[in-house]
């Protein structure tokens, strides 16, 4: 992070390529964990069950703050076509974000 507090260019950029079919997914909600501003609050992991098949899963929440530097994550994510693709659930105005996490077996 910069010495404001915001996420580097580099930080972005690992996640908008991490590779979700080689690498783990939960490292990469610990990676951005470490990078969330406000992770108390906004930033939220739990057991759970999807919402189609019931099958167990990590509910996955991340909520901005409006916070520029949590939003700069998002679109990063966004971009990560593979994490969004897999585990994006639902998202609501005000920037809040839901994700449905189920590890693909290799």
């Amino acid at each position: 992070m910069n010495r404001d507090g915001y996420p580097t260019d580099d930080e972005l950029e690992r996640i908008e390529k991490w590779d979700c079919l080689e690498e783990s997914v939960m490292d990469l909600l610990d990676y951005i964990k470490s990078l969330w501003n406000w992770p108390d609050w906004g930033f939220v992991k739990r057991n759970g069950r999807t919402q189609g098949f019931r099958k167990k899963c990590i509910k996955f929440e991340l909520h901005t703050g409006g916070w520029s530097g949590n939003e700069s994550i998002i679109y990063a994510l966004q971009k990560n076509f593979m994490f969004w693709s897999f585990y994006w659930v639902t998202s609501h105005r005000g920037g809040h974000y839901y994700f449905e996490i189920r590890e693909f077996k290799k």
